[in-house]
């Protein structure tokens, strides 16, 4: 198996200059990734230098360095700016792959489409797909996503993130995707957006960075649908829709759902005909997982298999995982949902708790909602209606921002209203009980994953 990178295409793709020859069968710029074999990047951040952390890096086995000092007797390329050459990394890993890109971006629902739409192709090809980690979909994590890519995949698939007007298109013209897909628009970012409007229009820059040839995905039930096509135009050879709407081009006809807890589903697309079963219930991942068959089949994949990759698709940590936990007398569902909140993830996993059948009773741990600006009152206050509508039988409230919410329920609801996820953790464990669901859903600077392990683990 060829390595990763050598030392001498490293140097040649950043214009640096390598100390000794040396392999690298993988890169990170965190030190506490590395592993054996691994090219280590030492970056400078507003917090803490990558060169300080070289000998522990050389210590858990790195092959080599990426640096700007360089250190003694070590293996290493130096460059002048390690910022720029992970960047370079990043574009020369694009530039020698024959691989099928897809970009995929969105106010929610990025992160479960990407690993939905990477289990799909993996399952029709298996080893042969590479996807961003985590959500590494940001200004480093894109490029060392894209410099972790084997030259040999046979498909790319890439998170890409933003929460300011241009970071899309300077992102996506480093993937230069083949296929380039929005999940859906919503008020995420708001603080830094004048309108949802605007949203969308920084989202459609992810158009910008197609190939030619290229294939633009947009969500057809979204109100900003026209608005993405109109980006997309001027880029796109071909432009796909999905969505339950009638006129979609990938359109789900039969949504239900599953009597395991997913949903069973009938989809068309372009000359076929899928049923199917999603693994994770709710309407949000019916249309996430229209989003995959419409990639799936731009980049003329197997649809039976993505159906089989659907089927088999858990929930993520923090997003949508489903854990069988103890309590006092038996069992009870957590949904931890912990990672991140906006407006419209909140009302679509409230929904889902209001859809699980439940022998107790149903409570809801809601974080705050951040980056909303100056209509955070409002959007926080407007939880009240999807909450009634789920028949929450008991919240928790943790942040200063859900004041306006504990507000609009007013008496109509049991609650409690805290400061952090430290207060909440007691609070949940003491009104957990058998057969009871609880959604912990909020924003990921709230803290609420430590609140998901507490109760998990059966520690206060």
């Amino acid at each position: 198996m060829s390595a990763l990178w050598t030392s001498d295409e490293i140097a040649a793709a950043v214009d640096g200059v390598a100390s000794a020859p040396f392999e690298a069968s993988g890169v990170t710029f965190d030190s506490r990734e590395v592993e054996p074999g691994h090219l280590f990047i030492a970056m400078k951040g507003e917090v803490t230098d990558g060169h300080n952390y070289l000998d522990k890096a050389y210590a858990a086995g790195a092959a080599g360095t990426l640096v700007e000092t360089a250190p003694a007797g070590a293996p290493h390329v130096r460059v002048a700016d390690t910022v720029r050459a992970l960047n370079d990394l990043g574009r020369a890993s694009r530039a020698r792959t024959n691989a099928k890109v897809i970009g995929v971006t969105g106010s929610v629902g990025k992160t479960s489409t990407k690993e939905a739409l990477f289990a799909a192709l993996d399952r029709a090809a298996p080893g042969s797909a590479h996807r961003s980690v985590k959500s590494y979909n940001n200004h480093t994590g894109v490029p060392l996503s894209l410099a972790r890519m084997d030259r040999d995949v046979r498909y790319g698939v890439f998170e890409m993130g933003m929460n300011h007007e241009g970071e899309l298109a300077a992102l996506t013209r480093l993937v230069r995707p083949h296929v380039a897909l929005v999940t859906a628009i919503a008020s995420a970012h708001r603080e830094y957006f004048a309108s949802e409007e605007a949203i969308a229009d920084a989202k459609g820059e992810i158009f910008e960075g197609l190939e030619p040839g290229g294939v633009a995905i947009i969500p057809y039930d979204s109100p900003h649908r026209d608005r993405l096509i109109a980006a997309a135009r001027p880029h796109a050879a071909e432009i796909l829709t999905f969505g339950l709407g009638e006129g979609a081009d990938v359109r789900a006809t039969y949504v239900v759902r599953g009597p395991k807890g997913g949903t069973l589903a009938t989809a068309c697309l372009p000359g076929a005909q899928l049923s199917f079963t999603i693994g994770q219930p709710g309407a949000h991942w019916a249309s996430n997982a229209l989003a995959v068959l419409a990639a799936v089949h731009a980049v003329g994949g197997d649809l039976a298999l993505a159906g089989l990759a659907l089927a088999d698709l858990g929930g993520l940590k923090g997003r949508g995982e489903r854990r069988r936990i103890r309590v006092d007398g038996g069992e009870a569902l957590l949904i931890d949902e912990s990672y991140n909140a906006n407006p419209a993830s909140m009302a679509a996993t409230l929904k889902v708790l209001g859809d699980e059948t439940v022998d107790g009773r149903r409570i809801a741990v809601l974080g705050a909602m951040r980056e909303l600006g100056q209509e955070t009152d409002g959007f926080h206050a407007a939880l009240a209606e999807p909450m009634a509508a789920a028949q929450v039988d008991y919240a928790i409230l943790v942040g200063p921002e859900m004041d306006a919410l504990a507000k609009a329920l007013g008496p109509t609801m049991k609650m409690a209203h805290v400061a952090d996820a430290a207060a909440a953790i007691g609070l949940a464990r003491e009104a957990i009980g058998p057969g009871d669901a609880i959604l912990v859903k909020g924003s990921n600077s709230i803290g609420l994953a430590a609140l998901v392990e507490a109760l998990a683990s059966g520690k206060s």
